[in-house]
C-alpha cells in the first residue's frame, strides 16, 4: 500500500470530494484505486475563515510497482498489526502453574488478553466489581452518598479509565499501539479511533468494550474473579510462590503461582502498603490541582470561530511558570462532566468523564500543577500517598460531605471564597459547595493555577473567563509511587511483574494497555527460554 499525506478537505466534505482529492494527489484515475482507508484525521483550525480536515490515507493501487517506479517520493505504507495474535510467537510452552493477573484495568485487561490468546489460561483477580455492578455502585454513591470503597470510579472492571472520556492519545510511540486500537475496535469501539488524531471511545462505549474483552478472556480459558483483593504475596528465596486473596464469597483464599502480573491501579493504597514491606518501591513526581469547567460553546468558538458542523472542540495546554512549577491541562473532556472519584471515605476527589457523543453543556479538564518528592517532606516511599490524602480530606472537611468545593476563577484570582456561580454551572453530580480552594490546596498550587490561567488565555481565548469553575481536588492523575522492575519485567521478587499506571509505568489508557501487553510478552519470553 502507498501512504498519501496532507489531503485537505473542507468541513462538510462528501465521499466524492474525498475520492477526487485523493486521486488528484496521486495523479491516477479512480478505477486504478483498488482500496483505500483513512489512517489519520485531524482538524486545522489555525485560520478560522478556512478550517479544514487534514487527512492521511493508505491506498492500494492496481499496479503499485509501476506507480512507485514513476513516483519516487511516494511512501510505501506497511499496514500496522491490528491484533495481539500478530505479535505472539509460535509454539509457546505451557507452564506448570497458570499465570495470575491482579487488576482488570487497561494494563491488566491487555496483559490477560495477551496471555489468553497465547493459550496460557490466566487467572485474574479484581478487587472491584464487574462493570455492570460497578455502574450500580457509582449510581448509588451519587444518589445516597454511601461510598463502596471497593467498587467506585477507581476500582472495578476496566479501571479508572472506564468512567472517563475513554481518551486514547498518548505520549508514547510504541508499535503496540496499533494492536491496542485494533483490539478495541474488534470488541466494539468506534472504527474512527484507528485514524483520529485525538481518538476517544467515550465512557458509554468503553464499558461495553471492556466487558466483551473479559468475556473473550474467559472464552479462551481464563478465569476472572471479582470482589477478590490480593492481601499478601508469599515468597521463598526472593521468588513468588503464591498469593492470599480476600474474597467476598469464600473468605480468605490462597493460590500457588510463580508468575503474578501486578496491574493494580494508582489508587490501590492498601496494596501499596502491603507491597512496601515486600518489594522495592520509590516515590515519583505526580500532579495535583482542580477540574476547570467552561461552556463547551465557548471552547468551540475559541477553536473554530463561527464554523459549524465540527465535533466538540478540545484543547491541550501547558506552561512553565516563573515559580519553577509546571502547569498543564490533562484528560480534557469535551461536552463532559466532573465526577466523584474518591475510593476512600471522608475524602473528595474529582475526575472528568464524557460520553462518546460529547454533547454535554460544559467542557472540563484537569488543571494540574506538578509536585515532586521534595514537596512530600519525607523519604517514606508512600509519602506521596499521604500528600494526596491530606488534601483530599481537607476538601471533604470544607462541607463535611462528599460535595466538592467549587470556586469561580475570578474569585480565586481576587482571593475570596465564592458564594455562588455565574454563567457556567457545575456538573458534579453529588453537588458542590461554594468555597475558597486555598483551604484544600497548597498555596503554590493555587498561585500556579492563577498564573497559568492567564498564560493559557493567550493561547485559548476565554480560558481565563471569570465564570470558569474550579472544582477540587484532582489528585489521582497518576501514581505517587513506582514499583521497581528489571529488564525481564520482574520486581525485586522474581515472578512478581508490576505494570501499568499503578506501578508507575504508564499514564492513561493507551500507555497502560501497551505496558500490559509488554509485560505479558516478557513472561512469554521466559517460557520460551525455560
Amino acid at each position: 500500500m502507498i501512504r498519501v499525506e496532507q489531503i485537505k478537505l473542507a468541513v462538510g466534505y462528501s465521499q466524492d470530494d474525498m475520492q477526487k482529492a485523493l486521486t488528484k494527489a496521486l495523479g491516477v484515475r479512480l478505477d486504478q484505486v483498488k482500496d483505500y482507508c483513512i489512517i489519520k484525521k485531524s482538524i486545522d483550525s489555525r485560520d478560522k475563515r478556512q478550517i479544514k480536515y487534514v487527512m492521511s490515507f493508505a491506498v492500494q493501487l492496481n499496479d503499485e510497482k509501476r506507480y512507485l517506479a514513476k513516483h519516487s517520493n511516494a511512501k510505501v505504507y506497511e499496514a500496522p498489526i491490528r491484533s495481539i495474535n500478530g505479535i505472539l510467537p509460535d509454539n509457546i510452552p505451557m507452564p506448570s502453574k497458570r499465570p495470575v493477573v491482579v487488576g482488570l484495568g487497561p494494563a491488566g485487561l491487555f496483559a490477560a488478553l495477551t496471555l489468553a490468546k497465547a493459550g496460557l489460561r490466566p487467572i485474574i483477580f479484581e478487587r472491584g466489581k464487574s462493570v455492570d455492578e460497578r455502574e450500580k455502585s457509582v449510581a448509588n454513591f451519587i444518589e445516597t452518598h454511601a461510598l463502596d470503597t471497593q467498587s467506585n470510579l477507581q476500582f472495578g472492571e476496566g479501571g479508572a479509565g472506564t468512567f472517563s472520556d475513554g481518551k486514547l492519545n498518548t505520549g508514547t510511540n510504541s508499535s503496540l499501539i496499533s494492536a491496542v486500537f485494533g483490539e478495541f475496535v474488534e470488541f466494539g469501539a468506534p472504527q474512527q479511533i484507528l485514524y483520529d488524531s485525538k481518538p476517544h471511545i467515550g465512557t458509554d462505549k468503553l464499558r461495553v468494550v471492556v466487558k466483551k474483552m473479559r468475556e473473550e478472556i474467559v472464552a479462551l480459558g481464563g478465569e476472572v474473579y471479582f470482589d477478590s483483593q490480593v492481601t499478601n504475596i508469599r515468597t521463598a528465596s526472593s521468588k513468588i510462590i503464591g498469593l492470599d486473596i480476600s474474597t467476598k464469597d469464600r473468605g480468605l483464599w490462597s493460590i500457588d503461582c510463580d508468575c503474578c502480573i501486578l496491574a493494580i491501579g494508582h489508587s490501590a493504597r492498601d496494596t501499596f502498603e502491603m507491597l512496601a514491606q515486600k518489594t522495592l518501591m520509590e516515590q515519583k513526581p505526580f500532579s495535583v490541582g482542580v477540574r476547570i469547567e467552561h461552556l463547551q460553546k465557548s471552547i468551540d468558538r475559541a477553536q473554530y470561530g463561527d464554523v459549524k458542523g465540527l465535533p466538540a472542540a478540545n484543547y491541550s495546554l501547558s506552561c512553565h511558570l516563573d515559580n519553577g512549577r509546571s502547569c498543564y491541562t490533562f484528560c480534557m473532556c469535551p461536552g463532559g462532566y466532573v465526577m466523584p472519584a474518591t475510593s476512600e471515605e471522608y475524602a473528595v476527589v474529582t475526575n472528568g468523564m464524557s460520553y462518546f457523543a460529547r454533547d454535554g453543556i460544559n467542557a472540563n479538564s484537569a488543571l494540574l500543577v506538578g509536585v515532586t518528592p521534595q514537596d512530600f517532606k519525607s523519604s517514606n516511599p508512600l509519602a506521596g500517598v499521604e500528600f494526596q490524602r491530606k488534601y483530599e480530606r481537607l476538601a471533604y472537611g470544607i462541607s463535611q460531605s462528599y460535595k466538592a468545593p467549587c470556586q469561580r476563577l475570578e474569585d480565586l484570582q481576587l482571593g475570596r471564597a465564592s458564594d455562588g456561580f455565574g454563567e457556567v454551572k457545575p456538573t458534579y453530580p453529588i453537588g458542590v459547595t461554594p468555597a475558597d480552594l486555598r483551604a484544600c490546596l497548597p498555596d503554590y498550587v493555587a498561585d500556579s493555577i492563577i498564573q497559568a490561567a492567564n498564560v493559557f488565555d493567550k493561547k485559548l481565548k476565554g480560558f481565563a473567563d471569570r465564570d470558569a469553575l474550579l472544582t477540587g481536588v484532582e489528585s489521582r492523575s497518576s501514581s505517587p509511587v513506582r514499583i521497581l522492575r528489571n529488564e525481564k519485567g520482574d520486581s525485586s521478587i522474581e515472578g512478581l511483574m508490576p505494570c501499568g499506571e499503578g506501578a508507575g509505568y504508564a499514564g492513561g489508557i493507551t500507555s497502560a494497555s501497551v505496558d500490559g501487553i509488554n509485560i505479558a510478552l516478557k513472561y512469554v519470553s521466559k517460557l520460551l527460554l525455560s
